[in-house]
């Protein structure tokens, strides 16, 4: 029998579900998304960045170029998230990154991108009316569709669990929020 479970428990296993009905490879799970495999030509891509931005041939940057970098390849940094990502790889703390631990960051943004992405679509099929919103009529269908034995009244404490806005309705930012606390983001 179901047992009464939290908005989150319920939807992180309504994430899973959606991952195997969508055919996907990756699953997900209650770690953070592993490391991706890149090809040959994201690995290239990342090399040309790199190169592009490593003016001296010194295959060193610094904090300026890898932000410039970053955004070549598609990513926003913020300056707080480029300090950080610079202490974590620097090992002399002289504040500059080497290809490998460029690589390194990169392999892990696109892999957050990628999860990102998952978290979208999973937004998307449960939000099958195309609102913007996860409403408790959304919730209901999928709880029936996954066969759940749920009450009206616990699909409605889900709800109002994760709104935020009291409009009595989850929108993705709520619904991002609740990825991000069970470790799917």
């Amino acid at each position: 029998k179901f047992l009464k479970t939290t908005f989150f428990e319920f939807e992180e296993k309504t994430y899973h579900r959606q991952y195997i009905a969508m055919a996907s490879k990756r699953a997900a799970t209650k770690t953070r998304p592993m490391k991706i495999n890149l090809t040959e030509e994201q690995e290239m891509e990342i090399r040309e960045a790199f190169d592009l931005f490593d003016r001296d041939g010194s295959g060193t940057i610094d904090a300026k170029e890898l932000k410039v970098a970053m955004r070549a390849l598609g990513f926003e940094p913020k300056k707080e998230e480029i300090q950080k990502m610079i202490a974590d790889v620097s090992q002399s703390n002289n504040g500059l990154v080497n290809f490998e631990d460029f690589l390194s960051m990169m392999t892990t943004k696109m892999s957050q991108k990628d999860s990102m992405e998952e978290v979208k679509k999973a937004f998307k099929l449960m939000d099958d009316d195309d609102t913007g919103k996860i409403s408790f009529k959304n919730l209901k269908r999928v709880a029936i569709e996954l066969g759940e034995e749920i009450t009206d009244e616990e699909l409605q404490e889900m709800i109002d669990e994760a709104d935020r806005d009291g409009d009595g309705e989850v929108d993705f930012e709520d619904f991002k929020r609740l990825m991000k606390k069970t470790a799917i983001l």
